[in-house]
């Protein structure tokens, strides 16, 4: 009898011992989550992670082949596509992963992997959101008068994006807060829930550096934008006004988007930071982070597809169909403006676009990877920004 209850503890034991407890999330599902709720978002991040490695790889490609689109301008976005690639490549796709078995299978070390190379791509993806509305400004508005934005200066500005974020997303890995499982179990982040006060300097510091500094200089860059055209619309012709509305619309929805996505995550960061002891039901908790991933669909819809240049040469791509005017091909870097010195100047910049009979001659050199046939048609010098007194 003895030897028969022996044999049944151990096999009892035996079968705890591979049952996944379910109070630590790289063994097992956190308790109290019904399984479908992992499906939902294993299905959810399936789909994100999808459209968002598509179409950032097809904004790298069609950049790389068509060498039109090879300009200042678009090197941050090209940056910008390249960072929303690697989190979804790192945190998309594991995330898929972790979510279809109910749990951070991966272990601690991948844990840790996941969450810095989830928050560092993240930054430079924020950052460089910045460096273009920077771009934008110093194109449109030349604070510096006549000097001109070139390839060394993008690059420059990118070398600044990637270093700055480095600097600040990897001393958790070191030991300044740590990088750790969300509530619900299946993806890792910064410790917000933490009570340590040196934990607590660390994610202070990062909002301040990661989150409000570039939302700021956004934030400035475009408000200055924005008051600008205006002011230069009141005295331009109908005919010209169009541009400057294109570019509001397009400037609004920049920051509309930015704060759509990364808003609700920060403030829920800054929240459980500043209330670590707060309940929160782990499946609301993982909402915003969840939703602020879906920014790397939307980016490449918002800065790239909206864009005639790029949208064409992907038609081009495809199709080996579709051409757009040379005149257009540079409207993503600095837009030609119309002169301040006379009516005259103002309508003859304004006749320059119109090809005369419809048509223009085409160049002797187009190739199909010019993505655009059209000649170049002289415009006088932009200066849009020393019209603004005159307003």
């Amino acid at each position: 009898m003895d030897t028969l209850s022996l044999s049944v503890n151990a096999v009892s034991s035996t079968v705890a011992a591979e049952i996944p407890t379910t109070d630590d999330p790289f063994n097992g599902p956190i308790k109290n989550i019904a399984p479908w709720n992992f499906t939902v978002l294993a299905v959810v991040m399936f789909v994100v992670t999808s459209l968002s490695l598509t179409e950032n790889f097809l904004v790298m490609f069609v950049t790389f082949k068509f060498k039109q689109l090879r300009q200042p301008l678009n090197y941050i976005i090209v940056n910008l596509a390249i960072a929303d690639f690697l989190v979804s490549l790192t945190g998309g796709l594991i995330s898929f992963l972790t979510n279809a078995r109910g749990y951070f299978f991966l272990g601690r070390w991948a844990c840790v992997l996941e969450g810095f190379a989830v928050t560092f791509f993240g930054i430079v993806a924020l950052w460089s959101l910045a460096v273009l509305s920077f771009e934008r400004f110093f194109v449109i508005c030349r604070p510096l008068g006549n000097i001109r934005l070139q390839a060394k200066h993008a690059i420059l500005g990118l070398l600044f994006v990637w270093t700055f974020s480095f600097i600040w997303t990897f001393p958790p890995v070191l030991g300044w807060n740590r990088y750790t499982v969300s509530k619900i179990g299946t993806t890792c982040e910064p410790d917000w829930y933490s009570t340590n006060i040196t934990d607590h300097s660390y994610i202070i510091t990062f909002f301040a550096t990661c989150f409000i500094f570039p939302l700021g200089v956004i934030f400035f860059c475009y408000g200055k934008l924005l008051r600008k055209l205006r002011k230069v619309s009141h005295g331009r012709l109908a005919t010209a006004r169009k541009p400057e509305r294109q570019v509001t619309r397009m400037v609004v929805v920049m920051i509309v988007a930015f704060m759509v996505g990364w808003t609700p995550y920060a403030a829920f960061s800054i929240l459980v930071t500043a209330y670590p002891t707060i309940e929160l039901d782990p499946r609301a908790a993982a909402i915003p982070a969840f939703f602020s991933k879906t920014a790397a669909v939307y980016n490449p819809i918002i800065y790239v597809f909206m864009n005639k240049q790029f949208r064409k040469c992907l038609i081009q791509h495809f199709t080996g169909m579709g051409t757009i005017p040379e005149s257009n091909m540079n409207q993503t870097t600095e837009r030609p403006g119309i002169t301040a010195e006379s009516h005259t100047g103002e309508m003859s910049a304004i006749a320059a676009r119109i090809p005369v009979g419809g048509t223009a001659s085409p160049r002797s050199d187009d190739s199909p990877t010019d993505c655009g046939s059209f000649a170049q048609l002289p415009i006088p010098e932009n200066k849009v920004c020393p019209l603004m007194h005159l307003a």
